[in-house]
C-alpha cells in the first residue's frame, strides 16, 4: 500500500475515535502504523487532536512520532506547549542531535528556558555547547551519543563499559577509543570487540587509519566524507583532537535533503527558505528579490528591442523569432549551470579540470546548437520565410545557445569563488541575462546581414 493510502486509512480509521475521545480505541487504531505513518496526518488534524494523541499513546512511540514531524509541523507542534512541557515531555527522551533541532525550532529565550527545566544537568550542558554551532556545520549536525572506551583498558572492559554506555545510545555502530585527555586514538568495531579474548589490550585490535570530521567542518564536508568513504557514522573532534561527538547517515541524509529543498528554492527565485504555512508578507519578502530582478531584466529587454525599431518595422518577420531565441538562450544557460552547480555540490568538479569542462560545454552547446539550427532553418524555409532571413535566425539561434552554455557555465564558478551560493545560477539570474543576451546577439547578426 502506498504512503498516501496508509495515511488515508489511518486518517478515516482514527477519526472518529478523536472525535469520540476513546482512549483505547485510539491506541488500539494507532498500535497498527508506524510512527512516521502517524506523523504524516499531523498535516490534517488540529493541534489538540495531535497533543492528545501523543499524551495517549506508548511514550516510545510518541517520541519517535515528534521526531519524524516535518520541521515546519514541529514549529507549529510545540506553540501549543509550555517550556516545561517539551522539556519534561519531548527533549529528555531524545537525543542530543534531534533535541537541538528541536531547540532550534524556539525562540532564544523559550529555549533557554526549556533547558533550564531539564533534570540531567550534563544533558543539559551538551545540548548549551552544541546550540554554539551552527547547524550547517558538522558541530551543529553531531550527537553527543557515542560508546567510548580507554585506549589502555582490556576487551572484558570495554564490554563492561559498553554495556553501561549502550543504555543511553540508540544505536552502538562503533567503539571509539581514546585516551586519558579524550583524545580520540581510533575506532574498533563490535565484532572485533567480540572476537578477542578477554584479557586482550583494546590498542591492539583499534583501527587507527580512521577518519574524522572537525567540529567546524561545512555539511557538504561532511556529506562529500560519507558518501565517499561509505561510512554509517564518522566520529567529530574539536582543533585539540578530542572525541565531543559523532554523526550518524540519518543525519547526514536529513541535512541533504533540507540542502536539496534550499537549492530548488533558490533556483525557483526564493530568496530564503520559506513554507507554505508562513505569513503572506514573508512569502512576499522572499519572492519580490528576484521578481524585480526579473522585471529589470524585461526592462532593458524591452530598451534593447526599442533600439532596433526601425530594423523590425523594415522587416517584422524579425519579431516573430524573439521568443524562440530568448527561450533557447536561457535553456541552454539552465541546463550548462545546473550541471556544473551539481559538480560543485558533490564535489566532482576540482580546478584542474575546469577548461577541459568549458571546452566540453562548448562542443556540446556547438551540437546542439546545429540540430536545433538545422531544424529551425528547415522549418522555416518550408514555410517561406526567406532564405537570408531563416539563415539569421538560425545563426543566431547556435551563437545564442553556444553564448549562453558558457555563461551557465562561468558563472556558477565565478559565484562560488566569492562565497556565494552557486545554486542562484540556475535561477532567474541566468534566465533573464541570457534573454537580454541572446536579444543583443539576435538583432546585432539581423542588421549585420539584411542591412
Amino acid at each position: 500500500m502506498s504512503t498516501a493510502n496508509i495515511e488515508k486509512e489511518l486518517l478515516f480509521k482514527l477519526q472518529p475515535a478523536l472525535d469520540a475521545g476513546v482512549d483505547q480505541e485510539v491506541i488500539a487504531i494507532l498500535d497498527e502504523y508506524r510512527a512516521e505513518d502517524i506523523a504524516e496526518i499531523f498535516w490534517d488534524i488540529t493541534l489538540d487532536e495531535a497533543k492528545y494523541i501523543i499524551k495517549t499513546i506508548e511514550k516510545p512511540k510518541a517520541i519517535e512520532t515528534i521526531r519524524s514531524l516535518d520541521e515546519e509541523l514541529q514549529g507549529r507542534f510545540f506553540k501549543g506547549y509550555t517550556a516545561n512541557e517539551i522539556a519534561t515531555d519531548v527533549i529528555a527522551y531524545l537525543d542530543s542531535d534531534d533535541a537541538v533541532d528541536i531547540l532550534n525550532l524556539l525562540s532564544t529565550r523559550k529555549a533557554e528556558e526549556v533547558i533550564s527545566f531539564l533534570d540531567d544537568q550534563d544533558y543539559a550542558k551538551n545540548l548549551i555547547s552544541m546550540l554554539h554551532y551552527d547547524d550547517d556545520v558538522a558541530g551543529g549536525l553531531m550527537a553527543k551519543e557515542l560508546v567510548k572506551v580507554k585506549y589502555n583498558w582490556t576487551v572484558s572492559q570495554c564490554v563492561e563499559e559498553i554495556r553501561k554506555q549502550a543504555e543511553e545510545v540508540t544505536n552502538v555502530l562503533s567503539v571509539y577509543v581514546v585516551d586519558d585527555k579524550d583524545i580520540l586514538k581510533g575506532v574498533v568495531s563490535l565484532k572485533d570487540i567480540v572476537l578477542a579474548k578477554a584479557h586482550t589490550s583494546v590498542i591492539e585490535i583499534t583501527n587507527d587509519e580512521y577518519i574524522a570530521i572537525n567540529a567546524y567542518s561545512t555539511g557538504e564536508e561532511v556529506a562529500s566524507i560519507m558518501s565517499k568513504y561509505d561510512l554509517t557514522a564518522i566520529p567529530v573532534i574539536d582543533s585539540m583532537g578530542r572525541l565531543i561527538g559523532r554523526i550518524t547517515i540519518d543525519d547526514v541524509v536529513d541535512f541533504i535533503k533540507e540542502e536539496a529543498d534550499r537549492d530548488f528554492q533558490l533556483q525557483a527565485g526564493l530568496s530564503e527558505n520559506v513554507e507554505s504555512s508562513d505569513k503572506v508578507w514573508i512569502l512576499s519578502r522572499a519572492r519580490l528579490p528576484w521578481l524585480m530582478v526579473g522585471l529589470m531584466g524585461g526592462l532593458g529587454s524591452s530598451a534593447l528591442v526599442s533600439g532596433f525599431e526601425g530594423d523590425i518595422s523594415r522587416l517584422p518577420q524579425l519579431a516573430f523569432f524573439m521568443p524562440i531565441v530568448a527561450a533557447m538562450g536561457g535553456n541552454a544557460g539552465v541546463q550548462s549551470s545546473a550541471i556544473i552547480v551539481q559538480g560543485l555540490a558533490n564535489n566532482t568538479l576540482k580546478s584542474k579540470n575546469i577548461l577541459p569542462k568549458l571546452g566540453k560545454e562548448f562542443t556540446v552547446s556547438l551540437l546542439n546548437g546545429l540540430i536545433c539550427s538545422a531544424l529551425l532553418l528547415t522549418w522555416n524555409v518550408i514555410i517561406g520565410h526567406g532564405y537570408d532571413l531563416s539563415m539569421v535566425v538560425s545563426i543566431a539561434l547556435i551563437t545564442v545557445i553556444i553564448v549562453a552554455s558558457l555563461l551557465g557555465t562561468i558563472t556558477p564558478l565565478i559565484l562560488e569563488k566569492f562565497n556565494i551560493d552557486p545554486a542562484l545560477a540556475s535561477g532567474p539570474f541566468i534566465t533573464t541575462t541570457n534573454d537580454v543576451i541572446g536579444l543583443g546577439v539576435y538583432f546585432l547578426l539581423g542588421r549585420m546581414m539584411l542591412g
